[in-house]
């Protein structure tokens, strides 16, 4: 069996489909399946698209082989324009739909080695769905294709012109049952389906009190982790915790690591700990520490980041419009959602109040990700998926 994972960009980037595939293709291959990566000569999702920062040619990683390949210049300003009715939940034209897709990021030469290549390869899996790697990738050999869509319920989601490519694709690869319902609800799906997940690193290790004597925290302290940015809520969580501690006298603490910019309010940075980005390890002690991870993002089709607290045997606080981060919740037992500050302000008065059920709920979500989502599972289903699709 030969894999081609086709993503729109490759290497150490943290989160997101960027880091599933890469985990995803590494541990296919420490199976024994051969696996390339067909991507573009473009650093990562937050670079410019237009510039071709690697070399074009092939090198490997870890012991996958990946094929660079440049990409084609393109008008940023009518992209822009576009993208921006888009994220303003505005609908848009099915010329504007074409454009969009053309001018984004696009690879002629990819495309060609794709088409020219096609026998090389028993499956192209193309991860995420809005790109036009992804687009017109999976257009040139339907019958072998495969799509993670890592699908959200957004405004890109119900343009017309992705119905073709959900309909035409040999199958579909999802992280979970409200990403999959989502998907059917949109687009009369005809190829094969499943519900995978994503693989987690079960066999970590973390030590919270080497964490709370290294950055200074003796307190109880809600945890988020990830980028900092209106797309994850991360705004929103912070002025809940202010109006928390304005109604709840106690010693809680908010602490933030990750990339990105963020804004505290100067009479709250006593309360607010901003640690930035931190090791690996650091993350995972602090995971350990924290009374909850809270993740308050809306828009999440797995979350790396609540399998990682539970894991770590701390409970999650979600979104409850997330319908994927509240399914896991609900199905694990391992979690608590909230829509409002009342109920954000409740749910955290529940969990300090109750050590012990916060204590049986994170055991329950260690239980949930070691039984669902560990690679020799995950691994297993994905072969057996691919040979019967």
């Amino acid at each position: 069996m030969k894999i081609a994972f086709v993503v729109p960009w490759y290497g150490d980037i943290p989160g997101g489909a960027e880091s599933e595939c890469k985990n995803t293709a590494e541990n296919l291959s420490r199976n024994g399946i051969e696996v390339e990566i067909i991507t573009t000569c473009v650093k990562e999702f937050n670079s410019d698209w237009s510039t071709n920062y690697y070399e074009e040619g092939v090198s490997k990683l870890n012991n996958v082989t990946i094929r660079r390949f440049k990409v084609r210049q393109r008008n940023t300003k009518l992209f822009d324009r576009i993208n921006s009715k888009l994220m303003r939940n505005q609908k848009i034209s099915p010329k504007e739909e074409r454009i969009y897709i053309e001018e984004m990021i696009n690879s002629d030469d990819l495309y060609r080695y794709i088409e020219t290549h096609g026998s090389d390869y028993d499956y192209f899996i193309f991860i995420p769905y809005m790109f036009g790697t992804t687009y017109y990738g999976s257009q040139i050999h339907p019958k072998k294709s495969f799509l993670i869509p890592c699908l959200h319920d957004e405004s890109y989601a119900y343009m017309d012109i992705y119905k073709d490519m959900f309909q035409n694709v040999a199958g579909l690869i999802f992280h979970a049952e409200p990403e999959a319902k989502l998907a059917n609800e949109i687009f009369n799906i005809r190829g094969k389906q499943i519900i995978l997940g994503e693989g987690i690193d079960t066999n970590i290790s973390f030590e919270p009190k080497r964490f709370r004597e290294k950055y200074g925290i003796d307190s109880d302290f809600i945890l988020y982790a990830g980028r900092r940015e209106p797309g994850k809520n991360t705004p929103l969580l912070i002025d809940f915790f202010c109006k928390y501690k304005k109604r709840n006298q106690n010693e809680l603490k908010l602490v933030l690591i990750g990339s990105g910019e963020v804004s505290i309010p100067e009479k709250f940075k006593k309360d607010i700990i901003d640690l930035g980005f931190v090791h690996k390890q650091d993350k995972y002690d602090s995971f350990a520490a924290a009374s909850l991870v809270c993740q308050p993002s809306v828009n999440e089709s797995f979350s790396i980041v609540i399998m990682e607290a539970w894991l770590c045997f701390t409970p999650v606080l979600v979104h409850s419009r997330c319908a994927v981060t509240k399914h896991h919740c609900i199905k694990g037992n391992s979690g608590l959602y909230f829509d409002n500050f009342e109920e954000f302000e409740g749910c955290i008065n529940f969990y300090l109040d109750n050590p012990q059920l916060r204590k049986k709920m994170a055991i329950n979500g260690k239980k949930y990700v070691d039984e669902n989502f560990n690679w020799d599972r995950i691994v297993e289903k994905y072969v057996r998926f691919l040979e019967e699709a």
